[in-house]
């Protein structure tokens, strides 16, 4: 990846959004519900005040506006601060 993180922020690839079919009508992308999990592919040295407790390859949970959308190599990623996460899934 040639992407790092920065501080105390992580890079996250969301989960695909579900695609649910209400008797044979298909849910256009643009009315599909924004995923709120991925997975965490990069994340930055934390600072001072906060230890990186996130690392490569946890699934977590986030809110529905966190982050900021970015496109590389055709692939949608989100970064965003440690504390805009607020679950890692076992």
């Amino acid at each position: 990846m040639n992407i790092k993180p920065l501080a105390d922020r992580v890079l996250i690839e969301p989960a695909p959004a579900e695609t649910k079919t209400i008797g044979g009508i298909i849910i256009p992308d643009t009315a599909k519900e924004k995923p709120l999990q991925g997975t965490v592919i990069a994340a930055g040295e934390g600072t001072k005040e906060e230890t990186m407790i996130l690392k490569e390859g946890d699934t977590v949970l986030y809110g529905k506006y966190a982050g900021t959308e970015l496109e590389f190599e055709g692939k949608k990623y989100l970064i965003m601060r440690q504390s805009d996460v607020l679950a890692v899934l076992a």
